[in-house]
């Protein structure tokens, strides 16, 4: 794995996705950051994030999505590891609110935006980009942002997080093949709100109570009406209120 740190940056995904157009980029490459100014979430969404306090990453991942419809794959094992070795911590509630934030109970305390690039010859080189709020104590004008600092009520080693992320998200882009049902499975029950009855507003801005079920293989939500029919909707198609 190479590091390459950064005081301020516009995006550390905007970087790292330079660096790889002007030359070969390692796998597990890992650009961080003090802080950036244009970070960004799904969709164009601005990320912001006190300077010095949090975590600010993006790493360069190739060789693991083979097509188009496998995109997905990745949120999932991206999302998995960061929950995993935040359990580690004894971080509590923790889930994946769909399809990237990582929250402790209704508190978002992390983002992930993964940018894919598919090269001429088919193979898909992707840029995970990921803000984890670690030891920033104040989010003004965020009411439903928190960090593990004001969580546990301690500070945290930054570095040593990073250091386990990848760690985790190696091993698990690994031994994928061959426990993907396992993966999958494990990110279902993971999901924030999931079997819950819940309430939505869709992208006409109609409100209606569902409960999700899952999320399909090319990363669309499933929810069940209350009709029992379970329809499935793309980012921006459907909002959770809660």
């Amino acid at each position: 794995m190479k590091l390459i740190k950064l005081d301020a940056i516009d995006s550390t995904n905007e970087f790292l996705k330079g660096l790889s157009n002007k030359q070969e980029v390692q796998n597990f490459t890992v650009v961080t950051a003090e802080s950036q100014f244009k970070g960004k979430g799904q969709m164009g969404a601005k990320w912001g994030s006190e300077s010095g306090k949090n975590l600010i990453m993006s790493v360069l991942v190739s060789g693991f999505l083979s097509g188009i419809e496998e995109v997905f794959n990745l949120n999932v094992v991206v999302s998995l590891a960061v929950i995993q070795v935040l359990e580690s911590y004894g971080i509590p509630e923790l889930s994946i609110k769909w399809p990237n934030d990582i929250m402790s109970a209704n508190k978002k305390i992390g983002g992930i935006l993964i940018e894919n690039s598919i090269k001429g010859d088919g193979t898909i080189t992707s840029v995970v980009g990921l803000g984890l709020n670690i030891n920033q104590t104040q989010f003004e004008n965020l009411p439903r942002a928190s960090s593990l600092a004001v969580i546990c009520n301690t500070n945290f080693d930054k570095e040593e997080i990073l250091l386990k992320i990848i760690a985790k998200l190696e091993e698990m882009i690994l031994f994928y093949k061959e426990n993907a049902l396992s993966i999958w499975n494990n990110y279902s029950g993971k999901l924030f709100r999931i079997g819950i009855p819940t309430a939505f507003t869709d992208a006409n801005e109609q409100k209606f109570m569902g409960i999700i079920t899952g999320v399909s293989s090319i990363g669309m939500l499933q929810i069940q009406l209350e009709d029992d029919r379970i329809c499935e909707y793309n980012l921006k198609e459907v909002q959770m209120l809660y």
